[in-house]
């Protein structure tokens, strides 16, 4: 009936499972240095606590949902890296292999990456195989093949054209960081022809992107815009440096990633200029915010579920301690002009870009606070505006299928009607 502890580092282990002869136990962890973005690694030991060993140190990328091998010699895992999610196999030599890429498809409203697998007793995995053009269906690997088994959605796309997504690369202007985003282009394109441009950036600011179906875009594409997404410097997938290339200053740099990104899509010459658009939301409604803030080019914005103020967010929202301590490193009485100088609020002088704001009402990560405040600002500054408030509403905002599609409809009438406007 006691109790006794396993794992004594300092920083957070989890995900424990274990091997089929009850003798080891894998898990997922990592030393706590106290930064914004840490590599979680895989580790196995001994039932005991003993034997600890990371198998995936020379691995800069994180290891998530372990599942041992059937006869217990390696254990399977996951892992994202360049806006893909991979099944990789560590044999217990710390020997590190891919297995097999492409799983995805569980988030249809924005393209994050989501994806799962499970092992079978012979080693054949199941997984959820995304993609651009199909949201999640279920695949099969077997000794070197993939085998896609469903087609659940073939009835809906044989009647229905999407836009087509498009891998870019670029460098940033601010350091020659290589930044990898995905343009998607409306049905019918004609590269002859200009269109109207959205940014649409992603939260986290630790979170990926990857080639992956989303409504959202698609529907922005369908209305006739061509689109831009990206994993500027914070996101993961790239590896902990990068990952924390924005550590205790952000937003700032992602600044430049992005309009590099913009301009990299412009400089292809299908993009009517006149006619630029941004959104994002939570870390990308805080970059939009931060955007606006610096450049007028955009001929409108929607601001979603944002952090404005750093001072107020840090003790209004739901992790007081975790903000102050891993993304400040200070509180904020202590260093008011450093929460100043990164809130998107400091820069609302400059704002004269239409600006809608978009926030659900039991939002506990960033709170509607954060958005009203905003608001009472550019008000103030004189700037056309408009805020949606969701009732019911917590900080993911699409919790129900009609949900996404209001918020996705409030985003294109804003855009639509700064569409072509002088």
């Amino acid at each position: 009936g006691s109790i006794k502890a396993l794992t004594n580092r300092f920083g957070p282990d989890s995900g424990p499972v274990l091997s089929p002869d009850g003798k080891k136990i894998a898990y997922t962890g990592n030393n706590d240095t106290f930064q914004g973005y840490q590599v979680t690694h895989l580790y196995v030991m001994n039932t005991d606590g003993s034997g600890v060993k990371n198998l995936t140190e020379d691995l800069d990328r994180d290891a998530s949902n372990p599942q041992w091998d059937a006869n217990g010699q390696g254990i399977y895992f996951q892992y994202d890296e360049f806006g893909d999610t991979k099944v990789g196999y560590v044999a217990l030599t710390g020997k590190v292999r891919t297995i097999v890429d492409g799983l995805g498809g569980l988030d249809l409203g924005r393209p994050y990456n989501s994806g799962t697998y499970s092992v079978s007793a012979n080693n054949k995995i199941a997984f959820t195989e995304g993609g651009p053009e199909h949201p999640a269906d279920l695949a099969i690997w077997s000794n070197g093949t993939k085998t896609r088994v469903t087609r659940l959605n073939d009835d809906l796309f044989s009647y229905r054209k999407i836009g087509k997504t498009e891998e870019l690369w670029w460098e940033s202007s601010f350091d020659g960081k290589r930044i990898q985003g995905w343009i998607v282009t409306p049905p019918d394109f004609d590269p002859s022809k200009k269109y109207p441009f959205i940014l649409e950036i992603h939260g986290g600011p630790f979170a990926m992107y990857g080639p992956s179906f989303a409504y959202e875009i698609q529907a922005y594409a369908a209305a006739g815009y061509v689109v831009l997404y990206t994993n500027p410097r914070g996101s993961t997938g790239y590896g902990q440096e990068f990952g924390n290339s924005i550590h205790h200053d952000y937003p700032n740099h992602d600044y430049e990633d992005l309009m590099s990104g913009v301009d990299a899509v412009i400089e292809k010459g299908y993009i009517d200029t006149d006619n630029l658009f941004v959104t994002g939301g939570s870390g990308g409604g805080v970059l939009t915010a931060w955007i606006i803030g610096k450049t007028d080019r955009f001929k409108a914005a929607v601001v979603a579920k944002p952090v404005i103020n750093w001072y107020s967010f840090v003790l209004h929202a739901d992790n007081p301690v975790f903000f102050t301590k891993y993304w400040f490193g200070a509180k904020p009485w202590e260093d008011v002009e450093y929460y100043h100088r990164r809130s998107p609020i400091s820069l609302v002088g400059n704002v004269k870009t239409p600006t809608m704001l978009l926030t659900g009402e039991n939002d506990y990560r960033t709170p509607i606070s954060e958005s009203e405040q905003y608001y009472a600002a550019l008000k103030l500054q004189g700037v056309e505006s408009a805020m949606v408030r969701i009732p019911n509403a917590s900080h993911g905002l699409v919790n129900r299928p009609s949900m996404l599609l209001g918020k996705n409809a409030a985003i294109l009438s804003w855009f639509n009607h700064y569409r072509d406007k002088k």
